[in-house]
C-alpha cells in the first residue's frame, strides 16, 4: 500500500476486527469508533458494510461459529480412525485456549454476555453442535447414546473449565512440556472408556 493511500476495507476486514475486539475485551469492545480508528478507517467505511453495531456483531457470532465450530469440525473428520478424531479435537481445542485472543477468549466472552438477544441464540446452537458432535464421537467409540452425551458434556465442560484457567489464573497451568503432559492426560482421562 502506498504511503497516505488506502486500500478499501471490505466487511471481512471489519468482522475480523470485531472478532479480535471480543476476544481483547468482550462484546462492548465491539464498537464502530475505536475499531475505525485501529483499522485506520472512518465511521462511513463501516456504514458502506454494516446497517449498525447489532449487525457487525451478528457476523462476527458468525465468523466465530464457522471458524471455531465448523471448520474445526471439517478438519477433525479428515482423520480415518475415531479415536484419532477425537484425539485430535481434544488437542486442538485445549491449545486452542492458550493466548489472549485464542479460542478460549472468544469463547469466554461470550459466555459473559450468555444473555444478549444476538449471542444467546448463538452460543446454544454452537454448544449443542459441538455437543452433539462430541457425542456422535463417543457413540462410535462403543458408548450408549446417553453415556456418549454424558461424556461428551463431560469433555465440553473440561474445555470450558481449561478455557476459564487459562484466562483468569493462568499460573495455576502447567507451562512448556508440563502443559503438553497436562493435556495428554486431559485427554487420557477423557478418551478411556471403561466397560
Amino acid at each position: 500500500m502506498a504511503a497516505g493511500k488506502r486500500e478499501s476495507l471490505s466487511a471481512n476486514d471489519w468482522t475480523a476486527a470485531a472478532l479480535d475486539a471480543l476476544a481483547r475485551g468482550g462484546l462492548g469492545a465491539i464498537a464502530v469508533e475505536p475499531l475505525a480508528k485501529a483499522l485506520g478507517a472512518t465511521k462511513g467505511s463501516f456504514y458502506w458494510h454494516f446497517a449498525d453495531r447489532n449487525a457487525l456483531i451478528a457476523a462476527a457470532l458468525e465468523r466465530w461459529e464457522q471458524r471455531d465450530t465448523e471448520r474445526v469440525i471439517a478438519t477433525t473428520d479428515q482423520a480415518p480412525e475415531v479415536a484419532t478424531r477425537l484425539r485430535n479435537l481434544l488437542r486442538l481445542v485445549f491449545t486452542a485456549v492458550l493466548g489472549d485472543t485464542g479460542t478460549g477468549s472468544v469463547e469466554l466472552a461470550l459466555q459473559a454476555t450468555a444473555t444478549h438477544p444476538l449471542v444467546a441464540p448463538t452460543l446454544a446452537r454452537v454448544t449443542e453442535r459441538r455437543l452433539d458432535y462430541l457425542t456422535s464421537l463417543f457413540t462410535e467409540l462403543g458408548l450408549s447414546r446417553a453415556r456418549a452425551r454424558d461424556r461428551g458434556l463431560l469433555a465440553y465442560a473440561a474445555f470450558l473449565g481449561h478455557a476459564q484457567l487459562m484466562h483468569s489464573t493462568p499460573a495455576l497451568v502447567p507451562t512448556g512440556r508440563a502443559l503438553s503432559g497436562h493435556i495428554d492426560r486431559l485427554i487420557e482421562t477423557l478418551t478411556t472408556i471403561e466397560d
